[in-house]
């Protein structure tokens, strides 16, 4: 199966309805992928053939049980770059305006069962209060409810947070190009980032490394907020060196309107928490947008996180102290 199939079979496998070429080919856009609705049909109608897609008229298509069986046993080669195209498409589409303090930011979408939710309110109330979150901003949704275009499956009950990619997004809405390199664990010391222990490049990995570290049980973020010693998510970005000031003052101005996430901003070509930068840049460190779902894993709360899943308004989000009293 190739990269295109593998896409289409991804935006197929995320909906509940019956789906048509048109909208597919919206939703392709969102994975890096972009294709006329003639050429989605082309390839829809091979999968038809395949068994991966069952046709329903005129109304479009939907995915069948043969069809996740090859997207969840697709070849890693055909993943390969998926994260990092999908990090970059998501960066432009970015819509947010720090004035308005509205637009499209990109979410992270996790699901947990609903008897665990008040559980789970309490266990990310420390992680929330500390530097180690996006925004103290998130969206909680129930059973058959969406999170962009992410709908919550039955039983279950839907937490969005801000994605750390957001960054991006809104530097390269200001004219700053900022390049992600490595997702991470960060070593915390009294309360002050030591060092990376583990990285996985972008570039090269087909699934979001900081999920991965999360189902390692590498982190601990509730050590890191409760006694200032643990491991939190993190990754480490680069921008060019002519950016640097314009960097620093937008890092400032992001911050005032509660989208947190830059923990350090280094010196030109200078390595930052012994990470080397290449040639004319300056390393960023900027937190993980799943620390909150970490520190549910840490505290025995099973999840299923999608890392960069949708695009979701600014403005609709909650703040956590509000979520506390909508939820307990």
């Amino acid at each position: 199966m190739n990269k295109t199939m593998f896409a289409i079979l991804t935006v197929l496998d995320k909906q509940s309805e019956i789906i048509g070429s048109k909208e597919i080919s919206k939703q392709l856009k969102l994975h890096g992928v972009d294709l006329t609705e003639r050429t989605v049909r082309y390839h829809l109608k091979i999968m038809d053939e395949r068994g991966f897609s069952k046709v329903f008229g005129k109304e479009g298509r939907r995915i069948t049980d043969k069809g996740r069986e090859e997207l969840a046993q697709s070849h890693v080669s055909e993943k390969v770059g998926f994260i990092i195209s999908r990090i970059e498409t998501l960066s432009y589409m970015t819509s947010f305006d720090m004035e308005k303090q509205e637009g499209d930011i990109i979410m992270n979408v996790s699901f947990i069962h609903e008897k665990d939710l008040k559980h789970t309110l309490k266990v990310i109330k420390p992680v929330y209060k500390s530097p180690y979150v996006m925004s103290d901003r998130l969206v909680i949704a129930r059973e058959g409810e969406q999170i962009g275009d992410v709908i919550v499956p039955e039983g279950k009950a839907g937490i969005g947070t801000v994605c750390s990619v957001t960054i991006n997004g809104i530097f390269l809405k200001s004219g700053i190009p900022l390049v992600s390199k490595f997702g991470g664990v960060l070593q915390t010391e009294e309360s002050e980032p030591s060092r990376f222990t583990a990285l996985i490049s972008y570039e090269g990995s087909s699934l979001d490394p900081l999920a991965i570290f999360i189902r390692s049980n590498m982190t601990d973020v509730l050590g890191a907020v409760k006694h200032g010693t643990g491991r939190i998510l993190a990754s480490f970005r680069e921008v060019p060196v002519v950016c640097v000031d314009e960097a620093n003052m937008l890092a400032k101005k992001i911050a005032e309107i509660g989208i947190g996430g830059i923990l350090l901003i280094g010196n030109p070509n200078q390595p930052l928490l012994e990470m080397p930068v290449g040639m004319d840049k300056t390393g960023i460190v900027i937190v993980g947008g799943l620390n909150p779902v970490a520190a549910l894993e840490e505290a025995g709360i099973s999840s299923e996180s999608k890392a960069m899943s949708t695009l979701y308004e600014y403005s609709h989000l909650m703040s956590f102290k509000d979520t506390l009293k909508k939820h307990l």
